[in-house]
Protein backbone atom coordinates (compact mmCIF):
# COMPACT_ATOMS: atom_id res chain seq x y z
CA UNK A 1 0.00 0.00 0.00
CA UNK A 2 1.27 3.49 -0.78
CA UNK A 3 2.40 5.37 2.04
CA UNK A 4 -0.21 8.18 1.08
CA UNK A 5 -3.41 5.56 0.51
CA UNK A 6 -1.91 4.37 4.32
CA UNK A 7 -2.32 7.71 6.21
CA UNK A 8 -5.42 8.76 4.06
CA UNK A 9 -6.94 4.98 5.33
CA UNK A 10 -6.13 6.29 9.32
CA UNK A 11 -6.70 10.02 8.95
CA UNK A 12 -10.42 8.49 7.38
CA UNK A 13 -10.93 5.93 9.87
CA UNK A 14 -9.91 8.54 13.12
CA UNK A 15 -12.96 8.19 14.80
CA UNK A 16 -13.42 3.89 14.92
CA UNK A 17 -9.79 3.77 15.97
CA UNK A 18 -9.84 6.54 19.05
CA UNK A 19 -13.33 4.74 20.09
CA UNK A 20 -10.94 2.89 21.92
CA UNK A 21 -10.88 5.91 24.57
CA UNK A 22 -14.26 6.12 25.12
CA UNK A 23 -14.01 3.70 27.35
CA UNK A 24 -12.73 3.48 31.15
CA UNK A 25 -9.17 2.59 31.34
CA UNK A 26 -9.57 -0.05 33.32
CA UNK A 27 -10.90 -1.50 30.52
CA UNK A 28 -8.37 -1.24 27.54
CA UNK A 29 -6.13 -4.37 28.77
CA UNK A 30 -9.65 -6.30 27.87
CA UNK A 31 -10.45 -4.17 24.82
CA UNK A 32 -7.40 -5.20 23.15
CA UNK A 33 -7.80 -8.79 22.97
CA UNK A 34 -7.00 -9.41 19.35
CA UNK A 35 -10.53 -11.65 18.89
CA UNK A 36 -12.80 -12.41 22.04
CA UNK A 37 -15.51 -14.63 20.38
CA UNK A 38 -12.58 -16.24 18.27
CA UNK A 39 -10.45 -16.73 21.76
CA UNK A 40 -13.55 -17.91 23.26
CA UNK A 41 -14.71 -20.56 21.12
CA UNK A 42 -10.94 -21.84 20.34
CA UNK A 43 -11.18 -24.75 22.75
CA UNK A 44 -14.71 -25.86 20.96
CA UNK A 45 -13.07 -25.27 17.25
CA UNK A 46 -9.84 -27.35 19.04
CA UNK A 47 -11.42 -30.29 20.49
CA UNK A 48 -13.81 -30.66 17.23
CA UNK A 49 -10.47 -30.94 14.88
CA UNK A 50 -9.32 -33.67 17.60
CA UNK A 51 -12.13 -36.13 17.49
CA UNK A 52 -12.88 -35.54 13.65
CA UNK A 53 -16.27 -34.43 13.91
CA UNK A 54 -19.05 -33.75 16.48
CA UNK A 55 -21.74 -36.29 15.48
CA UNK A 56 -24.97 -35.20 15.59
CA UNK A 57 -26.32 -31.52 16.37
CA UNK A 58 -27.37 -32.10 19.81
CA UNK A 59 -24.12 -33.97 20.05
CA UNK A 60 -22.20 -30.88 19.03
CA UNK A 61 -24.35 -28.36 21.24
CA UNK A 62 -23.81 -30.70 24.08
CA UNK A 63 -20.00 -30.51 23.97
CA UNK A 64 -20.03 -26.80 22.70
CA UNK A 65 -21.71 -26.05 26.18
CA UNK A 66 -19.52 -28.17 28.29
CA UNK A 67 -16.12 -27.15 26.78
CA UNK A 68 -17.31 -23.33 27.23
CA UNK A 69 -18.50 -24.05 31.11
CA UNK A 70 -15.43 -25.82 32.05
CA UNK A 71 -12.96 -23.12 29.65
CA UNK A 72 -14.82 -19.76 31.76
CA UNK A 73 -13.14 -21.24 34.91
CA UNK A 74 -10.04 -19.84 33.63
CA UNK A 75 -11.24 -16.67 32.31
CA UNK A 76 -9.61 -13.51 33.49
CA UNK A 77 -11.92 -11.39 35.44
CA UNK A 78 -12.70 -7.69 34.29
CA UNK A 79 -10.73 -5.06 35.58
CA UNK A 80 -12.84 -2.34 37.30
CA UNK A 81 -16.36 -3.96 37.24
CA UNK A 82 -17.39 -1.12 38.95
CA UNK A 83 -17.32 0.56 36.19
CA UNK A 84 -19.41 -1.75 33.65
CA UNK A 85 -22.46 -0.13 34.91
CA UNK A 86 -21.50 3.10 34.04
CA UNK A 87 -20.50 1.69 30.56
CA UNK A 88 -24.08 0.25 29.85
CA UNK A 89 -25.75 3.48 31.30
CA UNK A 90 -24.07 5.47 28.63
CA UNK A 91 -21.45 6.92 30.90
CA UNK A 92 -19.10 9.34 29.12
CA UNK A 93 -15.41 8.61 29.28
CA UNK A 94 -12.77 10.71 27.62
CA UNK A 95 -9.00 9.52 27.41
CA UNK A 96 -10.18 6.44 29.85
CA UNK A 97 -11.40 9.01 32.85
CA UNK A 98 -14.80 9.75 33.31
CA UNK A 99 -16.54 12.84 32.58
CA UNK A 100 -18.97 14.05 35.04
CA UNK A 101 -21.26 16.49 33.36
CA UNK A 102 -20.36 16.34 29.22
CA UNK A 103 -22.54 19.15 28.90
CA UNK A 104 -20.68 21.63 30.74
CA UNK A 105 -17.12 20.21 29.49
CA UNK A 106 -18.42 21.17 25.92
CA UNK A 107 -19.67 24.78 27.30
CA UNK A 108 -16.10 25.45 28.72
CA UNK A 109 -14.33 24.45 25.54
CA UNK A 110 -16.39 26.28 23.08
CA UNK A 111 -16.10 29.31 24.86
CA UNK A 112 -12.16 31.23 24.81
CA UNK A 113 -10.25 31.58 28.14
CA UNK A 114 -10.41 35.36 29.12
CA UNK A 115 -6.58 36.65 29.07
Amino acid sequence: MHPVKAAAKITDDEEELLAFYDYPAGHWVHLRATNPIEWTFATVRLRTKVTKGHGSKGAALAMAFRLIESAQRRWRMVNAPHLVALVRAGAAFVNGKLVERPEDEAAEAAQPEAA
